[in-house]
């Protein structure tokens, strides 16, 4: 299946879920692999590396840019880097496609080598702002001509030598964090980034791992990130633990799904991405965490969940950072939650691949369940777990987790839920319907 052909699709009521399961290798530590390793003077090797389209066109990307990136039968990556501040001039333009992660962080790796380099997308990723990022690297000396509104297509031109600077993140956002640490890799001095509120740390934990000298301290104005310039990052051998962000969706289809019972191997549970688990919890999902242990650097474990009556919440906002991505997850089982869960403080859900809380709310009110609609989230009226109306059509703008989510959705419907496109589930998560069908006893998708 690919993003670029529509795929409608329609789903109602299946039954339970059941069985065991691994989801995809995790997006964020997929990307940084490839990009870490190909600055690297070596060969690494990458087991578990997420194989969507998203982190495709980081792979691509770092081979127009002279590193070898080659997947062999085995199904493991290897990557021989060309070192940090050794990147070449690409030839042709970046093709994105709906990627936000890899053109923030490329930015960033450009930023301090003297190369020019086009970025180019899909119509959602060019609707996506990136001044956010080019404020940042400007001050660290590149050069960006861009759409307007500081949008794709954008050229920028990297500065070598870089200037370090001390960047206070002016909202939280893990990418733009990232996208300054990794132009002070090759920036002469110490380049710091001051996050008042802590996001994700597989930036961090990842370069650390390959030899970069960072460090982590904390202070009145929040967690101050230092990192040593022309580094020198030595190859790794990674195993990618598998995404939170994909687990969501069967955590949220068993919880809500009378009868359901499902084993998810292998979850990453970076306590900077657990804020999914957290909510669930406090609404009454039914999560073992079984076999926990460190893959790579970071914690995992096999998560049982079984279904259990959801009651509606107040979502602390302090959560958003740690769960940003999951968030339209989490508004499916409110929807069938005994009571009004409200979830605020989530403003940047309005600039993710799509306007997550507009297009929730569309397809969660076309499907019968009450809404109310704020500028930072959503108040949801469940079903205090019976089905919802379904029947509905679902515009998923182009948004593989808009789609993923409303499927979801539909296995607690009394009508057909009509997704216009789920294509876009393949950024993210190929085999997701091949799945559906292996936990509802399926052989071929509805």
């Amino acid at each position: 299946m690919s993003a670029s052909t529509p795929f409608p699709f329609a789903i109602d009521a299946r039954g339970p879920l059941r069985g065991a399961l691994t989801v995809p290798g995790d997006k964020s530590i997929s990307h940084r692999s490839l990009m870490f390793a190909g600055l690297a003077v070596g060969e690494s090797r990458i087991e578990g590396l997420l194989e969507g389209e998203d982190v495709l066109a980081t792979a691509a990307a770092m081979r127009a840019m002279g590193a070898t990136v080659e997947r062999h039968d085995d199904g493991a990556w290897h990557v021989w880097g060309v070192g940090v501040g050794g990147l070449l001039q690409p030839e042709t333009a970046l093709e994105m496609g709906n990627s936000g992660t890899s053109t923030r962080l490329l930015m960033g790796l450009i930023a301090s080598h003297g190369i020019t380099a086009t970025f180019t997308g899909d119509a959602s990723l060019s609707k996506r702002p990136m001044g956010r990022v080019i404020d940042p690297l400007s001050r660290m000396g590149a050069e960006f001509t861009s759409s307007p509104g500081g949008r794709l297509p954008l050229t920028m031109r990297g500065l070598n030598p870089a200037v370090p600077i001390d960047y206070t993140l002016p909202v939280a956002s893990a990418q733009v964090k990232s996208a300054v640490l990794l132009a002070g890799l090759n920036a002469p001095g110490i380049t710091r980034v001051i996050e008042p509120i802590a996001t994700r740390d597989h930036s961090e934990r990842m370069l650390t791992g390959f030899g970069a000298e960072l460090s982590v301290e904390d202070s009145p104005q929040g967690r101050v990130i230092s990192i040593r310039g022309e580094a020198e990052l030595k190859p790794q051998q990674i195993t990618v633990p598998g995404d939170p962000s994909s687990a969501a969706f069967w955590m949220v289809a068993a919880s809500i799904v009378p009868g359901s019972d499902v084993t998810i191997a292998n979850v990453g549970l970076n306590p900077t991405r657990t804020g999914i688990i957290t909510a669930l919890r406090m609404m009454g999902a039914d999560i073992a965490e079984i076999d926990r242990r460190v893959v790579g650097g970071e914690p995992v474990a096999d998560l049982r969940v079984r279904h259990a009556p959801l009651s509606a919440i107040q979502v602390p906002a302090d959560l958003a950072p740690s769960m940003i991505d999951e968030y339209p997850a989490l508004f499916v089982a409110a929807a069938f939650a005994d009571g009004r869960t409200i979830a605020r403080g989530a403003d940047e859900l309005r600039v993710k691949e799509s306007d997550r809380i507009a297009a929730m709310a569309a397809a969660l009110s076309n499907n019968g369940v009450a809404i109310e609609e704020f500028e930072d989230g959503l108040a949801i009226t469940g079903s205090a777990g019976k089905p919802i109306a379904g029947g509905g059509a679902v515009a998923s703008k182009l948004d593989h987790r808009i789609a993923m989510s409303m499927v979801v959705a539909g296995l607690g419907a009394r009508a057909p839920v009509r997704i216009d496109d789920a294509a876009p589930v393949a950024t993210s998560y190929p085999s997701f319907f091949t799945t559906l069908d292996q936990l509802t006893g399926r052989d071929e998708p509805a």
